[in-house]
């Protein structure tokens, strides 16, 4: 490892990382941040040796009293080098402290984990803390304003290369492209976990990103900053622009204000701004399939109709309310003349954003229309679009195209439960139970009790689906899935074979990426705290994708899999690159398991 690159801090945090490497014949799993006192709690065995009818024990720390003490029981399959992988279920403690789990004989121990009511307290904020550093335009993590010159248009009414004020929004990873697609799911996602839960949210920024109170919530501050880019997408009522830049951008690590990527008019200068025409586009050797932007047309009425609400009643700013509304309903007809999915644009890579579900997202933009207008006709467009989405996603599922069923849960399918009839409400609830049980029996078959398909972006598709548990144990009362929820939601942090949360940084004295994929590292020395890696993949998948190399000697070697594989390395854009929308997406269960 060369340490001559890095920050004293990030070598403090590496070394202390590696003490979990050491090649014991067992390690424990567990959830980092660590557990409500009132929930179940699982810890997962690795070991090399079967351990059936040892002891295993939950100590503290401090004085090495043994709490709880149980018997490991039979193996529940097994993960890589590691022929036996044991469950161990201490749900019964639930005094508040901090702990330990030990395997006596073996000498294991697990890493220190705290039991309390508010151990999830202030993560959502570093989430935020992830999407505010995404910034285009003036960027408060690097102080400096980049990709001044965008855009110039492609495929739109007025003239090829005119240029048009495109600034501001969030770049999407460690790249420096902006999507519609996905900006828009990350603000959807922002002002949803706003309006569920207002009180958990602070003020300790300015509307730059920049420390010091406005008087405004700091996720408002960062949501406008993304609206803002979103009208400026929609420059007139029949036009809506939906990509800035392209694969072009993938030249290497730069940082944003310092972007060489040429489009055509030199380095550094001008970039391309597509617009949404819902057909096949491409300047280069590969194109989309697109068949229609209704998929785009959906989610943007559904963020402009929260926005109105939350502009119009909490910051009484009508102007800027009914600017947001009137931007939404224009979208929304777009969306219903034009159904079909807008896919990301390509350029030189075959790769791109290839979603084909639309009707979800219409449903959502119907119904939260519906919320600020009570016009019936949107009520009505969202019950025919939740009939023809139906229970269609990913769930069940042993693999999808990359981000084909996107937004990775029907949030549409909630967002009409508030507002439409018993009967219907009854159907809504239907579609999301019938998908968790899929889910459910897939996690059935391993011992993490994970029943998520490993493509690209796995940890979105996990924190998607501990939203949907949430909101059906809202709606229905039925709390028959936390455990499956808390499963998938200890995978993400912590609690799976790498021993390592996803969330960068979070939580703060716990095994997390060191080396994820993003600019900010090789040139700056800083990680992207609360950013959510894409995830583990299948290795199949790993071992096809182009470009990709390890910088450094694998450290999570005896953990990988012919199945499945992470690599914490600045070289893996599949496993170990923070993505925007599904940082966004934590947010909300975030918000949820927060005591305030």
């Amino acid at each position: 490892m060369n340490f001559k690159k890095w920050s004293p801090g990030i070598i403090f945090l590496y070394i202390v990382s590696c003490k979990g490497f050491a090649n014991e014949s067992a390690v424990i799993r567990i959830n980092q941040i660590g557990y409500l006192s009132d929930e179940a709690k699982t810890a997962v065995i690795l070991s090399e040796k079967k351990l059936d009818g040892k002891n295993i024990e939950i100590i503290v720390p401090e004085s090495d009293a043994v709490v709880l003490r149980s018997e490991l029981t039979s193996s529940e399959g097994s993960w890589g080098e590691f022929e036996y992988c044991y469950r161990f279920d201490f749900s019964a403690l639930n005094r508040p402290g901090k702990y330990r789990i030990r395997i006596s004989k073996l000498k294991t121990l697990s890493r220190e984990f705290n039991i309390s009511s508010d151990v999830y307290d202030g993560y959502a904020e570093s989430i935020l803390e992830y999407i505010r550093q995404q910034r285009c335009g003036y960027n408060p993590f690097t102080d400096e304003v980049c990709h001044k010159k965008d855009g110039r248009t492609m495929y739109g009414p007025m003239p090829d290369s005119t240029y048009i004020d495109v600034s501001g929004g969030w770049h999407d990873a460690g790249d420096h492209l902006r999507y519609m697609l996905t900006s828009g799911n990350t603000i959807c996602r922002m002002l949803f976990a706003y309006l569920e839960h207002k009180d958990i949210f602070v003020d300790n920024f300015n509307a730059l990103g920049q420390p010091g109170a406005n008087g405004v919530a700091d996720i408002l501050d960062e949501i406008r900053w993304g609206l803002d880019w979103m009208l400026k997408m929609h420059p007139a009522q029949d036009q809506l622009f939906h990509q800035v830049a392209d694969d072009r951008d993938h030249v290497g690590f730069k940082l944003p204000h310092l972007d060489t990527a040429d489009y055509g008019w030199g380095p550094g200068s001008y970039r391309v701004v597509y617009y949404a025409t819902g057909k096949p586009q491409g300047l280069f050797k590969y194109q989309n399939t697109s068949t229609g932007i209704a998929n785009l047309a959906g989610r943007y009425a559904a963020a402009m109709a929260m926005a109105y609400r939350v502009w119009k009643e909490d910051l009484k700013d009508v102007g800027f309310a009914n600017r947001c509304l009137k931007a939404g309903r224009e979208v929304y007809e777009m969306g219903l003349r034009q159904p079909g999915c807008q896919e990301g644009t390509p350029c030189r890579s075959p790769y791109r954003y290839s979603e084909n579900t639309w009707a979800d997202d219409m449903e959502w933009g119907a119904a939260e229309l519906y919320k600020v207008t009570q016009n019936s006709k949107y009520l009505h467009d969202a019950k025919d679009f939740a009939k023809l989405i139906n229970t269609n996603s990913w769930m069940g599922r042993d693999t999808a195209d990359h981000y084909e069923c996107y937004p990775f849960m029907n949030m549409g399918h909630y967002a009409l439960f508030e507002v439409t009839d018993k009967a219907f409400r009854d159907t809504l609830i239907g579609y999301y139970k019938a998908q968790i049980e899929v889910v459910k029996a897939r996690a059935d078959r391993n011992p993490f009790k994970i029943g998520i398909p490993f493509i690209w972006c796995s940890n979105n598709l996990a924190a998607a689906f501990i939203t949907q548990c949430l909101l059906y144990e809202k709606m229905t009362g039925d709390i028959q899935y936390r455990k499956l929820m808390a499963a998938h939601r200890d995978w993400l942090l912590g609690n799976n074979p790498w021993g390592v949360s996803q969330f960068v940084g979070i939580p703060k004295d716990g095994v997390t990426p060191l080396h994820p994929h993003t600019p900010m590292i090789p040139h700056l020395n800083r990680l992207p705290i609360g950013g959510l890696n894409d995830g583990p993949v299948y290795a199949s998948i790993y071992n096809n994708l182009k470009g990709i190399r390890l910088y450094e000697e694998d450290e999570y070697a005896r953990f990988q899999s012919d199945y499945v594989v992470f690599h914490d390395d600045l070289g893996d854009y599949s496993t170990n690159e923070p993505t925007l929308d599904g940082t966004a997406e934590a947010i909300y269960f975030f918000s949820v398991l927060s005591s305030k």
